[in-house]
């Protein structure tokens, strides 16, 4: 047991209260007293209606289930009907307009990747803020988007052949981002400022200015012998740096060592799904980190190459304008934090009645406070430039929910003595009674929403669990290829334009998977701006800095216009399940799906519980490292207890395959020093909680609230914990 406190009628873990005491509370105007007081009273008043909404969610659920047993015979009218009755599917409100106030710039007038990190892990969490700027060299350099023959491969010196491609590469990009009015960047010798100008001097000795003369913004150095070139396209810099003594910089004519990409400009600190935080220790350490963050004091030091290397937030980064006046542009990422759901409790607080408070609201109190040191000015680096909180809510179930979370932050902002609207909210549409309600959704939070998004995992999860009775659902791979997801993703961008998101807020999708394979993704992740996001999720900086190419090949402003004048996207195709019907699979379809799901399920769940692992890059069944977090977790295990229900496997198939499964994740973890192996004998399979953990992700799965994840990970690793203590 814990340490507790009493204080305003909650019971706090002695670890909570003396952060929030001692490290969050002073410098922000706030007493202990009145703080407490006012988070028991947000407790009180919004618990009972937090309740209110899990268990709609449940009779909804119960409701569906029902109509599918009465009508096994898929009918589209009869369901729509069905959905209107039962409160589920609203009617779509007319003319709604975004009217939200003090916008991040990142936010509302830019386009540009978006990084998404667990802000337990403080290394991440710097890297992540940092990755604003970005070299595109090293990019190049590192990744797999330049092959490595004809001498060209990635060596622990430095490779000069390859060093020659990334140069001729990031040549070509420059020349169409930034195209010269004669002649090419390919030839260029020399780079000056020449009353107020850019001159680049070409082989042949000429000198030529920009096409464009407005997208030179500045320069560090001389005016004659510039160290940086700072220009701008689609409204992102690009840093062109000259040093011609630096290793690379001998090796190019124009004494070129490096380009800087201005890259993610926002980053989610995640709280939520790619962060395993059970208890009170657990969460503290998320908020010690946003508030360090918040503070401008985070660091984290760690070991590379036999030295000692210590991180923290890049300062602002300065130039002189061609009008000779100083510049200044942020050196760091926008930070949203993303809180968690409506759904779990947390024992770090036990309310006046016994019960352990709705995490939700905890989070909404404790990152807000930790925000108002950065609002206060209190960091040299700081976040916000609107004087605003930005809050991505994930995981809520139609207008109500989000309704709740106005109300919840409106009660946050009285506490803090912070005005109406300060706390923006990013709506994530990635549960289904949300997505055919999202113009209702955002109508409950127009003047506070920045940012809707959607994602294909959870929503799937989302998707299998609703229609759990329905019917069997088809292969994963197979789901992608299904009209309800081309809907989903285009009704997400035609209603957020049709609210005037566009030059306003955010319209994102979601994270490239394959951190490793970064030439596929330049291949493919450019769609994403073509669909009119203007801003999408990558699993690294090098990742966002490469991805940052996407927005100068796109005008994605433009592209959103076009979108416009487009019809609205089918809601009957939204709505119409996944479903198997009569398509035939082989016994050896099945075991695949089967094999590649729960090695995924396996490879995730043992880092969540023997280690505390959120997210992390874990080999699938083809070894491919995929970025993994719950949303992945929910997808996996929804399918098989789907196949379960409806007899495509059997129950004893399904165990034969996490036994054999162990197997190959034990393999694949072989080389870290700190994984426990599942399967050494069949008695280790039978007690390790892990294992016990997976199985009955699947086998408890139609059972789950939603379909989530949570309350069985939670419960495990709160066990594993325990054990490890005694």
């Amino acid at each position: 047991m814990h340490a507790s406190v009493q204080e305003a009628g909650l019971t706090i873990d002695q670890c909570l209260y003396d952060f929030v005491n001692q490290q969050a509370l002073p410098g922000t105007g706030l007493t202990q007293e009145a703080f407490w007081q006012g988070f028991a009273c947000i407790i009180d008043t919004l618990s009972p209606l937090n309740k209110a909404l899990l268990s709609k969610r449940d009779l909804l659920q119960q409701q569906i289930d029902a109509f599918h047993q009465q009508h096994p015979e898929w009918d589209a009218l009869q369901y729509r009907t069905f959905l209107e009755d039962i409160g589920y599917l609203h009617s779509e409100p007319e003319d709604v307009g975004i009217d939200t106030l003090n916008v991040e710039p990142e936010i509302a007038l830019a386009a540009a990747p978006q990084l998404v990190v667990p802000v337990s892990n403080a290394r991440f969490a710097l890297n992540a803020a940092n990755a604003r700027w970005g070299s595109l060299y090293d990019a190049l350099y590192g990744t797999d988007l330049l092959p490595e023959d004809d001498g060209a491969e990635k060596t622990s010196a430095y490779n000069p052949v390859r060093g020659f491609k990334v140069m001729a590469y990031v040549r070509q990009f420059l020349d169409q981002a930034l195209p010269l009015a004669h002649g090419s960047h390919i030839e260029s010798s020399g780079y000056a400022v020449l009353d107020g100008k850019l001159v680049v001097t070409l082989n042949d000795s000429t000198q030529v200015a920009l096409a464009f003369e407005e997208q030179f913004v500045g320069y560090q150095g001389q005016p004659q012998n510039p160290t940086a070139i700072l220009l701008k396209h689609h409204d992102l810099h690009i840093e062109i740096q000259i040093d011609p003594h630096s290793t690379i910089g001998q090796a190019d004519k124009a004494g070129i060592k490096d380009v800087l990409l201005e890259s993610a400009l926002t980053t989610i600190m995640d709280c939520e799904d790619s962060v395993a935080a059970v208890d009170a220790q657990d969460k503290v350490l998320v908020y010690q980190n946003w508030l360090g963050l918040m503070q401008g004091t985070l660091s984290e030091s760690f070991s590379k190459q036999g030295q000692t290397i210590t991180r923290r937030l890049n300062d602002d980064r300065h130039y002189i304008s061609k009008h000779g006046e100083s510049i200044t542009l942020k050196g760091r990422s926008m930070m949203f934090v993303r809180n968690v759901g409506h759904l779990m409790r947390n024992p770090a607080i036990v309310d006046k009645h016994g019960e352990q408070v709705f995490e939700g609201i905890m989070d909404a109190v404790i990152t807000a406070l930790c925000s108002l040191h950065d609002l206060q000015g209190c960091s040299s680096v700081h976040n916000s430039s609107a004087q605003s909180i930005n809050i991505v809510k994930p995981k809520m179930h139609g207008p109500e929910e989000v309704a709740f979370t106005e109300q919840l932050f409106s009660e946050v902002e009285a506490l803090l003595r912070l005005p109406p609207n300060t706390i923006k909210l990013g709506i994530m549409d990635e549960e289904r009674r949300t997505s055919v309600n999202l113009k209702a959704c955002i109508a409950q939070a127009k003047s506070r929403v920045v940012f809707i998004n959607t994602g294909f995992l959870d929503r799937t999860g989302d998707e299998i669990h609703t229609s759990m009775f329905a019917g069997p659902v088809l292969p994963k791979a197979q789901i992608k290829s299904q009209p309800w997801i081309a809907s989903y993703e285009d009704r997400n961008v035609d209603i957020g334009l049709a609210c005037g998101f566009s030059g306003k807020a955010q319209i994102g999708k979601g994270m490239w998977p394959m951190p490793d394979k970064m030439a596929l993704m330049m291949q493919q992740k450019q769609a994403h701006l073509e669909a009119g996001a203007n801003t999408a999720w990558v699993p690294s900086p090098t990742a966002a800095t490469l991805h940052a190419m996407h927005y100068h090949f796109v005008d994605v402003f433009e592209k959103q216009r076009e979108l416009m004048t487009r019809q609205q996207a089918s809601l009957d195709d939204l709505l119409t399940p996944p479903l198997l019907l009569d398509r035939a699979l082989s016994k050896e379809d099945i075991q695949a799906e089967l094999d590649n799901n729960i090695q995924g399920i396996l490879g995730y769940v043992v880092r969540w519980i023997d280690q505390g692992i959120g997210c992390s890059k874990v080999p699938d069944i083809n070894h491919v490292g995929l970025m993994e977090d719950r949303a992945t977790l929910r997808i996996s295990s929804q399918h098989i207890a789907n196949w379960l229900k409806h007899e495509i496997c059997s129950v004893e198939q399904v165990k034969q395959t996490f036994a054999r499964m162990a197997h190959v994740v034990d393999s694949q973890n072989q080389h870290d020093t700190n994984y426990r192996p599942m399967a050494v004998d069949e008695q280790s399979l039978a007690t390790n909680l892990a294992f016990q953990a997976a199985q009955e992700l699947v086998f408890k799965g139609a059972q789950q609230p939603n379909g989530y994840t949570e309350p069985l990970l939670h419960a495990y690793r709160l066990k594993y914990k325990a054990q490890a203590q005694k």
